[in-house]
């Protein structure tokens, strides 16, 4: 590399830090893991926007972590079946509304495992955020869970394997629950703990904040309440109001009142024919594995897919995504 001046080479001259980067990869090719950096496409756009980003993360399971709609649910170890019953609720409801969304939490115990398993019993997509490496699951009574999110969620670290759980990762963990989710759904905590960090953190990332009320006796709603109170998270009793406040309802709506048939529209190009059909095999997709799918120029995409907006083939969603219309 020319220009690096020597200190920096003599810095990089580190023969063991490549010992372990070469161990860490053999485990990651033997365990068929993905490995994925700031520049890949996999890599959680939300997250890549946050200045302490992990640089690599590690994701062992089968899911899009660039969902249209990510949220994550967070709350105290000692759930309370107000709680609990909240997350079966909240997430059985919502799957009706939006069943694309991806629920994200820490796989701990308390609201985090209940909000995984609430996510399975509904057949939504929920990913596990860990503070250690992927080689142990903890707490190990979860491990079940942990299996039965592989095949259409999965679990993610930015830790390399034999990393202990130790205290501190738990705080940096939050930093990726919080980061690669548009919100964060505080469901119970006490005056202090993790998830009133998470949502500290999330409103440091300038995403939206959410807290369940609870009664003013109760200690494991006391951090929501003073949450609620601060201005810091604005207050859900259920799915409608997220929705609601989120905004998200327009897309509701445009599912069930926007769809357009194909056969309105008969005379598209070869080249848009291709793009329909991409989307009609794989749905929404952002329009970077368009071009890749379609092997076809940037500039040329873009204009296909804008003369397939007019014609009322396709809708433009955030985020560069693409939907077709029914």
């Amino acid at each position: 590399m020319p220009g690096v001046n020597s200190s920096i080479v003599a810095a990089l001259d580190c023969p063991a830090a490549f010992l372990r980067a070469e161990c860490e990869m053999e485990f990651v090719e033997k365990n068929r893991l993905s490995c994925f950096t700031l520049q890949d496409e996999a890599y959680p756009s939300r997250l890549r926007e946050c200045e302490d980003a992990p640089l690599v993360l590690f994701f062992k399971g089968n899911t899009d972590l660039n969902r249209l709609h990510v949220i994550n649910m967070v709350g105290t170890r000692r759930a309370t079946d107000y709680g609990k019953q909240f997350c079966a609720n909240f997430l059985h409801d919502l799957s009706a509304l939006l069943p694309d969304v991806l629920v994200v939490s820490g796989l701990a115990y308390g609201i985090d495992i209940h909000a995984h398993r609430a996510a399975l019993a509904n057949n939504l997509s929920t990913v596990a955020v860990l503070a250690h490496g992927l080689d142990r699951i903890y707490p190990f009574v979860h491990r079940k869970t942990a299996i039965d999110m592989l095949p259409a969620g999965g679990l993610l670290t930015e830790f390399l394997s034999e990393t202990n759980p130790d205290k501190h990762n738990f705080v940096s963990r939050n930093r990726i629950v919080a980061g690669m989710a548009d919100a964060t759904i505080v469901v119970e905590s006490a005056a202090k703990g993790g998830s009133l960090i998470t949502a500290e953190l999330a409103e440091g990332y300038h995403r939206d904040c959410f807290a369940v009320p609870g009664r003013s006796t109760d200690a494991s709603s006391v951090g929501c309440n003073q949450l609620i109170r601060g201005n810091k998270a604005a207050l859900i009793q259920n799915a409608g109001d997220f929705v609601r406040a989120m905004d998200w309802m327009s897309v509701v709506e445009a599912d069930k009142h926007e769809a357009v048939q194909h056969t309105l529209f008969p005379e598209l190009t070869t080249e848009e024919e291709l793009v329909v059909n991409i989307l009609t095999r794989q749905g929404d997709l952002h329009i970077n594995t368009l071009v890749v799918e379609a092997n076809l120029p940037v500039n040329r995409m873009t204009a296909l897919l804008f003369e397939l907006e007019m014609k009322g083939v396709v809708k433009a969603l955030v985020g560069g995504v693409y939907r077709l219309l029914a």
